[in-house]
């Protein structure tokens, strides 16, 4: 039998007020380093 393992994600950022953040994201002032998406090509049947 095969067992499979899930990964295991990292701990959360915390925010100002000590509470965990729930996902992250990227700042406005930060956004210029990161490059945009591909737009997705959507193939029938798949």
């Amino acid at each position: 039998m095969i067992n499979i393992k899930s990964i295991k994600p990292g701990p959360k950022p915390k925010k100002e007020d000590g509470t965990p953040d729930r996902r992250r994201r990227v700042t406005p002032e930060k956004k210029e380093d990161y490059p945009t998406l591909k737009p997705h090509k959507h193939t029938p049947g798949h």
